[in-house]
Order: structure tokens, then sequence, then C-alpha cells
């Protein structure tokens, strides 16, 4: 059963600006960092775009910076009661 896609709403902008904000203050590239809304809603995915040589920066060691990005993420969507999580581009 295919998912009911949703326009992007204020606060999917906001939880991608708090991606990117988060992203920017990890990488030597912030420039280079842009975040898009892949699917918005109440189970939004946010899909983070580094420069190539940021992969390992935004990853960490044993995903842990990964998870970290989630954590947070989820804790600011959590305020509005959906959930989010952050695919990142290779």
């Amino acid at each position: 059963m295919p998912r009911e896609q949703h326009e992007p709403d204020e606060i999917d902008f906001q939880l991608r600006d708090l991606v990117a904000h988060m992203a920017r203050g990890i990488v030597d590239h912030p420039e280079s960092v842009s975040v898009s809304v892949v699917e918005a809603g109440n189970d939004a995915v946010f899909e983070l775009s580094v420069h190539s040589r940021d992969i390992g920066h935004v990853i960490g060691k044993q995903g842990r910076t990964a998870r970290s990005l989630r954590l947070a993420l989820s804790a600011a969507a959590g305020k509005h009661r959906r959930n989010a999580d952050i695919e990142i581009a290779d």
C-alpha cells in the first residue's frame, strides 16, 4: 500500500533547517551541505547531502555521529508529535 504524500509544512521546513544547521557544524565544507524533504508529514524523511570528503564526519566512527543526528532530530520532531529520520546521500 503506497504512502500518502503530504506537502511540506512549516514544521517540516524547521526540522530540515535543524538538520542542515547541525550538519554544517561538523563538516569541513559547510557551503556544500543541503537537506531536502523526501517525505513530509507525521513520518518525515530528510536527505542530507554533504561534500564527498565530509561523509565520514556526518557518519562518524561506527555510525555514532549519524545516530546522534537522528536522535536530536527525533527529539525535535517529537515535540510536534511527529517522527522523522535522516538519510545520508553518498
